[in-house]
């Protein structure tokens, strides 16, 4: 599934390597940090697609999380390098799904799985927007 997924457009992949300040008590990953890496991977992922903070700043609105939800599959240990996969699965006129596979590519090993809820936000306010035509072009749904 994971070569697969990393094949289609619109799938975005963000390396990153486990450092010691993110390793516990339990000598691996703690699980905040897992969390911490969809959210580097979505907004690296939105910065690729010509979608920086700076952008959204201009524009007078932004995404701010929903809801996330993520299942822990593996420990990530340190000095693994990790690829935290993410995709956006739904966009709707306020709200998008991203999903995100953390894989450790030395073996292939899914470490976890993840999604987000996200919903569009003025800045001002942080009342709900409506999603803009030009960004939901730049982020293809990807039905997986």
């Amino acid at each position: 599934m994971t070569a697969d997924l990393a094949a289609l457009p619109g799938v975005f992949d963000h390396h990153h390597s486990v450092t010691p300040d993110e390793i516990d008590e339990l000598d691996h990953v703690n699980n905040l940090h897992y969390l911490a890496w969809t959210q580097t991977a979505a907004k690296a992922h939105s910065v690729a697609v010509g979608w920086p903070f700076a952008r959204y700043r201009e524009l007078g609105a932004t995404w701010v999380v929903r809801a996330h939800a993520i299942e822990y599959l593996r420990p990530a240990r340190l000095g693994d390098a990790v690829v935290v996969r993410t995709w956006v699965t739904e966009m709707g006129k306020i709200h998008s799904l991203r999903r995100y596979e953390i894989v450790r590519p030395a073996d292939a090993t899914v470490l976890a799985t993840a999604e987000t809820r996200w919903v569009f936000v003025k800045i001002a306010g942080q009342s709900l927007a409506r999603v803009p035509e030009e960004l939901r072009a730049a982020f293809p749904v990807v039905a997986r």
